[in-house]
């Protein structure tokens, strides 16, 4: 959700402090980096998941307030639209059979919280984009009671001076215009967190754009909005236009977006903040009064609040993230590259496989990256969105490679031994990365066999709206059983 704030308007004064507050921030920032005060111990690795909220027709029910009431449950808050929620889960350490007990705890939560919901009329969706979304249901009361969220739509549309525009070319088109940031909403993700040491960061974080593409692959699971085909991987070319600030004499200069890739390899994570500070206006200038060199000679870790909320309002694929817990600052990288969904099974492999080859690729002794190019990464990243299972990809010492091909052959062998590294027990790897393997080896990612689902459903004379709303009920049922979305099966042909 990001932090909040107390108010969602803005002084010019208010704007001209922020600013210098956020380059005091980033100073003492940097000192922190030079004098190594992070916490380093215990490498911890955390989840989110955000969720979309159904009515019994399968359409969007704008009723958050209520089913996070009904749930009682910290670990479940707000997001952006009414029919959104998101679940949050307490940090923990990856080695033996954590994982396994990761995926008991989310299932569990899962069942709790849908259960709660259906008391108030509402049932749970892990999916990347609502399929049944259509335009008129995001008019009226759609912004979830949070000035965070009205203080981002103003912010946008006072930069942009003009309505949003959608143009999203794919299997089939769609354009259109939004008065309000509404269209993010439908952009429902997974985010992986993993803390490493600033020595450490930069390593990692050039590791998890490297291996962004693949994850995209693998993982799509967004392959329509507002009832049009797109790309297998829609939501991150709708979270892009959703949310740009730009106009488009501005992006024809070469401004650069809030969702941003990133334009080079780093050598430090200062490289990033320093950027964010750089390039990007505030977004949300409230400032606190928080004086931060003073804390640090105090000998307290700094909030370094003014700092952490702009970055929050800067959305890398990989985020940089600063943070403090029990009086302690740590570094993490935080992965937004995958959808929900489509199982809790699922969520795990994609976990397990990005943990796993992240760590083997940030500890290589020559790193891949120097052998590649970042516009390569970045066009792999575009591809792996585009065309999921058809993607096909740069790789080094390969050339031009299929998805399943450089997965199976390069990155599964890295991620089972990148997840030994880590400690994780044989019960885990054998678990979540044979989904993994089998996912390949079937061509299915959860966008796949909802394409496959809706074409059926049309075959046997089904309009659009009809097809999408049965393949949701299937896809409910498919995620509450557990089983990978590779054991899935597509309707037959009606007899």
């Amino acid at each position: 959700m990001g932090d909040d704030i107390t108010s969602p308007v803005f002084t010019r004064e208010q704007r001209t402090a922020y600013r210098a507050k956020v380059q005091r921030c980033l100073d003492v920032f940097e000192q922190m980096l030079r004098d190594q005060v992070f916490e380093l111990e215990r490498p911890l690795t955390g989840l989110e998941i955000e969720l979309n909220l159904v009515d019994d027709e399968g359409h969007p029910a704008m009723a958050n307030a209520e089913v996070l009431g009904a749930i009682a449950d910290p670990a479940f808050q707000t997001e952006l639209g009414r029919y959104n929620i998101e679940l949050n889960v307490p940090p923990r350490p990856l080695p033996g059979d954590s994982a396994l007990d990761l995926e008991e705890l989310l299932r569990w939560s899962m069942n709790h919280a849908e259960e709660r919901a259906r008391k108030v009329g509402a049932r749970i969706v892990m999916i990347g984009i609502l399929p049944t979304l259509q335009p008129e249901q995001l008019q009226g009361e759609w912004m979830s009671a949070n000035p965070r969220y009205a203080a981002l739509d103003d912010a946008v549309f006072a930069a942009r001076r003009e309505d949003l525009e959608l143009n999203i070319v794919g299997a089939e088109s769609l354009r259109m215009y939004s008065p309000t940031i509404a269209p993010e909403s439908a952009c429902t993700s997974v985010q992986l967190h993993l803390q490493v040491s600033p020595a450490a960061f930069a390593a990692h974080w050039n590791a998890a754009q490297l291996v962004a593409g693949p994850q995209l692959a693998l993982g799509a699971n967004s392959p329509y909005l507002f009832g049009r085909h797109l790309w297998a991987e829609t939501r991150t070319e709708l979270f892009l236009q959703a949310t740009d600030t730009r106009s488009p004499e501005l992006r024809n200069q070469g401004v650069r977006p809030p969702v941003f890739f990133g334009e080079r390899w780093v050598t430090s994570i200062f490289d990033l903040f320093e950027e964010n500070v750089r390039y990007f206006p505030a977004l949300l200038p409230e400032t606190t009064d928080e004086d931060p060199e003073a804390e640090l000679r105090a000998g307290r870790a700094p909030k370094l609040q003014e700092l952490r909320l702009h970055n929050g309002t800067v959305y890398r694929w990989n985020r940089p993230v600063y943070d403090v817990v029990d009086g302690a600052p740590h570094l993490r990288v935080e992965n937004r590259v995958l959808p929900a969904g489509p199982t809790v099974a699922d969520v795990m492999a994609n976990a397990a496989f990005y943990y796993g080859v992240v760590r083997m690729l940030a500890e290589q002794d020559r790193p891949l990256w120097t052998k590649m190019s970042f516009d390569a990464a970045r066009a792999n990243f575009t591809e792996g969105a585009r065309r999921g299972i058809d993607a096909t990809f740069y790789w080094p010492g390969i050339g031009a490679v299929p998805w399943d091909e450089l997965v199976l052959r390069r990155l599964l062998p890295l991620a089972h031994e990148g997840l030994g590294r880590w400690d994780v027990s044989a019960a885990v790897r054998d678990r979540y990365l044979s989904i993994i393997e089998e996912r390949c080896k079937e061509r299915v990612n959860g966008s796949s066999w909802q394409v496959a689902t809706v074409q059926a459903f049309e075959e046997r004379g089904l309009d659009r709206p009809h097809a999408l709303a049965e393949m949701l009920r299937l896809y409910i049922e498919g995620m509450h059983a557990n089983a990978p979305v590779h054991t899935w099966e597509v309707p037959g042909p009606k007899r």
